[in-house]
């Protein structure tokens, strides 16, 4: 059997395109809440590689750890993590957000990262191997105005990513913290409720990256030789410098 990648987030955008490109060299553990879209894609990866699905919502810890523990033994062996499930909620004045929104921020971003790297680590360790690349943002490496929760919970990414490399060093384990700025995926739509409107605006007048394009960054940070590690990168759109300064022309 290949390898084993678990890919979180997998139903859309960047985990979908991760979940595609790694296909050609890796067994896939594909995780999501939509459970039609992981049917169809499982049907789709199954011609090109083994897949295996397991829904449920990364905020539910017992209930990840259920779905974990259906696996066949043989697919435990997890060998490459892509922590990629992430939202942002709203985008208000600190004084003004809803406490929902920085709940599901906190909650899924944060704890359900954490929640799937105490499953997964402690495997990377009895096999003395693994890669670990945590989705962060642009967010979590400059406050943005409106940005503050959402930016607080890729901040904490950050700093777990960092402390995950030092605490695994001795463990042959990579750590790589992946960055994007831009990207045109259900994103913006989350963000905004549903406002098409809005979202849009997100990325009107500039070419902003593509789910296929971090994809494939991630393809490089993964099959580099086993002396190196990418541990952090940013990628931007070549429109765009920062959070806020962006060249829409």
């Amino acid at each position: 059997m290949k390898k084993i990648a678990f890919i979180t987030g997998a139903t859309s955008g960047i985990g979908y395109s991760v979940s595609k490109i790694l296909a050609k060299d890796y067994a896939l553990i594909l995780c999501g809440r939509r459970e039609l879209r992981l049917k169809n894609i499982k049907d789709e990866l199954s011609k090109i590689t083994e897949v295996y699905t397991l829904c449920y919502d990364i905020r539910d810890n017992e209930s990840l750890n259920k779905s974990f523990e259906s696996l066949p033994t043989e697919w435990k062996k997890v060998y490459i993590l892509i922590n990629n499930a992430g939202n942002a909620h709203g985008m208000d004045l600190i004084h003004e957000g809803r406490i929902s929104d920085w709940d599901a921020m906190i909650d899924i971003n944060v704890k359900g990262l954490l929640y799937v790297s105490k499953l997964i680590i402690p495997i990377m360790i009895k096999f003395n191997r693994g890669i670990i690349i945590n989705l962060g943002s642009i967010a979590g490496k400059e406050v943005y105005p409106k940005g503050n929760v959402y930016c607080a919970s890729k901040y904490a990414v950050d700093a777990i990513t960092k402390g995950m490399q030092v605490d695994l060093n001795n463990y042959n384990i990579k750590v790589c913290s992946v960055n994007p700025g831009l990207v045109e995926t259900e994103f913006a739509l989350v963000r905004f409720k549903g406002d098409k409107e809005k979202a849009n605006l997100v990325y009107d007048k500039i070419k902003p990256l593509t789910p296929d394009d971090v994809a494939e960054v991630i393809y490089f940070i993964i099959n580099r030789p086993d002396n190196v590690n990418i541990s952090d990168i940013t990628i931007f759109p070549k429109n765009q410098a920062s959070s806020t300064v962006i060249n829409r022309e």
